[in-house]
């Protein structure tokens, strides 16, 4: 039985209205917890916010969506569905890939059609390793989901299961990037299916093969995309929590935590003083302990993932070679992850993720008009170029990402922009992000499951975080879980089962959420 706050818990205050606490908020209301949600911006979402300029929609978070059950689930808390709020269309192709030597992969999550793809690029001998890497991914997430990922942990002794037994046996503590080699030998397909490391913040050659749960999300599981943009989701996640009955104070940031002993009495604002019985707190870290007055002792300073330079253009035309989401692969691979985790120099030959919503969803757009997102990673400014050097660097950087697109075949993509903005590391760690990094802290092992910070604080009786700081980790999917679990503490696992869990046969489910 993990553990829970004691004393009242009645109402509950939670800080941020990003996913990870819009989750939270969620899950408590179904459990019968009166829930004040306080958001320091006018509007719901927080990494996942919107700016509108122009007429283009621009969301500001992340692009990928994958895993929408979980969603689901903070939806069914209250008796809602996802699929009432949020028009969930399935990508296909989930993502292209294009390559330095002039090939392009079509990523599909539907098995055959994959294999049929991996079969016309690389031939009959891969395609075969494509369906056994597709079955091994498959068996890794049963194994994991339940019993690492979808749990609290209160001591490293609780992953003494069963279940870890049989994660080593499928190689999961093993290295990624040789796990995914016994099944695939072209190093162009090894990319697609390790890449995703990035997301967790250690390189493939050094992450653990368990992280190749992660490419389940995104290759087996499915990628979605909300109408309306990816904002669509915490917003309807805010009007179902209003529904229910939850009070939201938007334009509000919390500037201090009241204090009785080991309990925190009330959060307060410029605004306002809110008493409560629990505090849900989803800042990034060092924001949440400033706060709380308080951080966990580590071994070891904790060691932040890779972060961003994204550009976000709105354009009078596109390119027909992009698909919604499109990886351009540099020539180089391995230098490259050197560069952003360990000489902390900007990607020399970049690997770039371009996301054209307008491809879906033209209305995020006026008439005749299209959005591109350029996402491309670079070093944390602890090991990098820091928040002042951003300053002057941004806009040459800028112009050598663009510069470097248009080599690739998006020819005349600096002269079509019309509306953009420039986001770098400086920007996020203003927003209070720790070395500059929307992706906080690495999943490395030694901040992995219980060994990442916990989101109960040694000191504070009825304070719990989320977020992708804490349990379990970085992405839509597991900042989702995270408010999930954060709930649990207050209330024990009483939110109910999800009733609707999508496919990836090219069907719809009864609950109506596509694959």
């Amino acid at each position: 039985m993990t553990r829970t706050l004691p004393g009242p818990t009645d109402h509950v205050v939670v800080v941020g209205a990003g996913l990870s606490g819009l989750s939270a908020a969620l899950h408590l209301l179904g459990a019968g917890r009166r829930v004040t949600v306080v958001e320091r911006d006018a509007l719901p979402g927080g990494r996942a916010g919107r700016l509108t300029r122009a007429g283009y929609r621009i969301d500001t978070g992340p692009t990928v969506l994958t895993m929408p059950h979980l969603a689901d689930e903070a939806f069914a808390a209250v008796g809602e569905r996802l699929a009432d709020r949020v028009e969930l269309i399935g990508l296909r192709p989930a993502y292209r890939a294009l390559f330095a030597d002039g090939s392009a992969l079509d990523v599909h999550t539907d098995g055959e059609a994959m294999e049929a793809e991996v079969e016309r690029f690389a031939g009959a001998a891969e395609a075969a390793g494509y369906r056994r890497l597709r079955d091994w991914l498959e068996r890794l997430h049963r194994v994991q989901m339940r019993r690492f990922i979808d749990r609290n942990f209160d001591s490293p002794l609780d992953l003494v299961t069963w279940d870890l037994a049989r994660l080593a046996a499928l190689g999961g503590f093993g290295r990624l990037d040789p796990a995914i080699g016994r099944h695939l030998r072209d190093e162009r397909l090894r990319r697609v299916f390790s890449f995703q490391a990035l997301y967790a913040g250690v390189p493939p050659r050094r992450a653990l093969a368990a992280y190749a749960v992660i490419a389940y999300m995104d290759t087996v599981a499915g990628v979605y995309f909300p109408r309306g943009g990816m904002h669509a989701l915490p917003q309807a996640m805010a009007d179902a929590a209003a529904t229910a009955g939850a009070e939201f104070r938007y334009g509000q940031e919390v500037v201090r935590l009241e204090r009785r002993g080991s309990r925190v009495t009330a959060v307060v604002t410029a605004e306002e003083r809110i008493p409560c019985d629990a505090v849900v707190l989803t800042p990034d870290l060092p924001v949440a302990y400033r706060l709380l007055g308080r951080a966990p002792r580590r071994p070891a300073r904790l060691t932040h993932a890779p972060s961003a330079v994204v550009l976000h253009a709105g354009t009078d035309r596109t390119w027909p070679q992009l698909a919604h989401h499109t990886l351009s692969f540099g020539a180089r691979w391995h230098g490259t992850f050197d560069e952003l985790t360990r000489t902390g120099d900007l990607m020399s030959d970049p690997s770039l993720l371009i996301t054209r919503p307008t491809a879906t969803d033209p209305g995020l757009a006026p008439p005749g008009r299209h959005l591109h997102y350029v996402l491309a990673p670079c070093p944390n400014t602890d090991i990098g170029p820091g928040a002042a050097d951003w300053r002057d660097l941004a806009p040459r950087y800028r112009d050598r990402v663009l510069t470097e697109l248009e080599r690739r075949g998006l020819a005349g993509l600096g002269a079509a922009i019309e509306e953009e903005c420039l986001v770098t590391p400086a920007d996020w760690q203003a927003q209070g992000h720790a070395a500059g990094t929307p992706f906080s802290a690495a999943h490395t092992f030694r901040q992995t499951g219980p060994f990442r910070p916990r989101n109960l604080v040694r000191g504070t009786d009825n304070a719990v975080l989320a977020g992708c700081g804490t349990t379990p980790g970085v992405g839509v999917p597991t900042v989702l879980l995270s408010g999930k679990l954060a709930a649990a503490r207050v209330t024990g696992p009483t939110t109910p089962a999800p009733r609707s869990r999508p496919r990836t046969d090219g069907t719809t489910t009864p609950e109506g959420i596509p694959s």
